[in-house]
């Protein structure tokens, strides 16, 4: 019981300091700006994605059909995956991502943070945990769903409705432990090309530039682009 105890622990500790404190910001932030705006203190890992600025003074106005089914295809340079976007149970979430796929925001973003027993996290255009869309959106919880393998999240800070763009997927047993404190909007799960979700996940990783965790991918994973189906 010490064991798992100290487990679950030492994992409410990373998503505190790490997948919580950078999902909103501007990409034309630094990372000590973004950090500030966010109230957080997340470290840089010193990887710049090189993307055009694109950012909004507020989230995008309400534009799916939460009767149509929506699905996402992600090409990435190890493969594709698709998800299927929850549109009834997180309009306000899923609305955000299809806007943002549809503008090509997340095209040539990086899976920044990996951490293979627990998930792949992506979406920031900084590329360092910091980085978001300008705006933030309304937090949506207490849905039907569940924290597990393929599950597909919002990464925010500390605060309520500080989510922005970046967004991570349960890759392994620990992603478990989140159902214990559900703080991360849930608005989809992988319904094809698992196999390269778990391939994203074994990609080699090293310690990040804080020193606090190995999740740092030794080698760039990179979303090509992000196609939105409406049924």
């Amino acid at each position: 019981m010490k064991r798992k105890s100290h487990r679950l622990l030492v994992l409410v500790l990373v998503l505190t300091t790490v997948i919580a404190l950078g999902a909103c910001g501007s990409k034309n932030q630094s990372s000590s700006e973004s950090s500030n705006t966010n109230g957080g203190s997340a470290e840089s890992t010193g990887t710049s994605t090189e993307q055009p600025s694109k950012t909004w003074k507020e989230a995008p106005a309400m534009t799916i059909d939460q009767n149509k089914k929506y699905t996402a295809k992600v090409s990435t340079s190890k493969g594709d995956f698709t998800i299927e976007l929850f549109a009834k149970d997180a309009p306000i979430t899923v609305n955000n991502f299809v806007f943002l796929s549809k503008q090509g925001y997340y095209d040539g973003i990086i899976f920044h943070r990996i951490l293979e027993s627990f998930m792949i996290q992506t979406g920031d255009p900084l590329g360092n945990g910091t980085g978001g869309p300008g705006y933030t959106i309304q937090d949506e919880l207490n849905g039907p769903h569940k924290y597990e393998e393929g599950i597909v999240a919002m990464a925010k800070t500390k605060a309520p409705n500080s989510a922005g763009s970046q967004f991570f997927i349960g890759t392994g047993p620990d992603i478990d432990n989140l159902n214990s404190m559900p703080d991360y909007p849930i608005f989809g799960k992988v319904i094809d090309g698992m196999d390269t979700v778990k391939l994203i996940a074994a990609t080699p990783t090293e310690m990040d530039d804080s020193g606090r965790e190995q999740s740092k991918p030794s080698e760039k994973v990179t979303i090509n682009s992000i196609a939105i189906t409406e049924e």
